[in-house]
């Protein structure tokens, strides 16, 4: 892949992930968090579905790990995308963004506990690094401000180490079975839409048309881009540049999340917040980093 076309693709995720907190944030207003989480994977399903039937991928026989594919859909999609929805409502956007960074952090730790070829080094200065500037996101000192947070910051947090565990899963489980990422991204979607739709209480879910532009930012920034798009795109990188280079896509979500709920939405992010996620990026590149 030609540097230029990486590097759009790099801003491109970054922007499409990071613009997720704000249209959660938009439609926790007006449906409920599991509400949320349907109309986003049902609109993220649609492109990937497309693409990897225009691929050839969808196999009969790859139905056989229907176990697997349902695990994966409920740590990297259902459960881990309900928490951050939970959250977004309750915490300022910016905010959520900025502690999502730590999902590297929390599959590192995990894959040392499950993962026989990952073992504990000097890396773990990382974790300690990146929870550190958790901790600072957090404002534990400021005990009002703590108190009233403490919700969100616990489902931040919760879902962080749930899409982390969907990593060790899927590197345990998944990758030996060399399916095409297409194809296992549209079973871990169609799997959980199918969860959601038995689960979903569906009343009340049309009241995200009362606002046009939360509906088509759900719609098509939540679903079509900031989940089928981002999925294709990321997993095209990883293919394309390998999983540790497509994994420092990673790193604009939190920044362009901090940007938009400061500049575009006012939200109130202060110093502590720009340098707790600054302690989470470093905290990161060293989790990264085995030299």
């Amino acid at each position: 892949m030609q540097s230029k076309s990486a590097i759009t693709i790099f801003l491109l995720l970054g922007i499409v992930w990071g613009s997720n907190f704000i249209y959660m944030k938009w439609a926790s207003d007006f449906i409920t968090p599991l509400q949320v989480v349907l109309v986003r994977v049902l609109f993220g399903f649609i492109p990937v579905l497309i693409y990897a039937l225009y691929k050839k991928v969808i196999k009969i026989e790859h139905f056989k790990y229907s176990f697997h594919f349902f695990m994966m859909s409920l740590l990297g999609t259902t459960v881990y995308y309900f928490f951050f929805v939970k959250a977004t409502s309750l915490l300022l956007s910016g905010v959520t963004g900025a502690l999502s960074g730590s999902i590297p952090l929390f599959a590192f730790l995990l894959g040392i506990i499950f993962l026989k070829e990952e073992k504990l080094d000097r890396r773990i200065i990382g974790i300690f690094i990146g929870m550190l500037g958790v901790i600072f996101i957090s404002k534990p000192f400021d005990t009002n401000l703590f108190e009233s947070n403490l919700e969100g910051i616990v489902d931040i947090i919760l879902g962080s180490l749930i899409v982390g565990s969907s990593f060790v899963y899927a590197k345990r489980f998944l990758s030996p079975l060399k399916i095409h990422f297409a194809a296992l991204t549209t079973y871990q979607l169609g799997f959980a839409l199918i969860t959601l739709l038995f689960i979903t209480d569906l009343n009340g879910l049309t009241s995200i048309t009362n606002d046009i532009h939360v509906f088509l930012g759900s719609v098509i920034g939540l679903g079509l881009l900031g989940t089928g798009l981002a999925f294709i795109l990321y997993y095209y990188l990883i293919e394309n540049l390998g999983a540790i280079a497509a994994s420092s896509a990673t790193y604009l979500p939190p920044v362009v999340a901090l940007i938009i709920g400061y500049f575009f939405i006012g939200e109130d992010i202060d110093l502590i917040d720009c340098l707790g996620t600054i302690l989470i990026f470093g905290g990161v590149f060293l989790v990264n980093n085995k030299k």
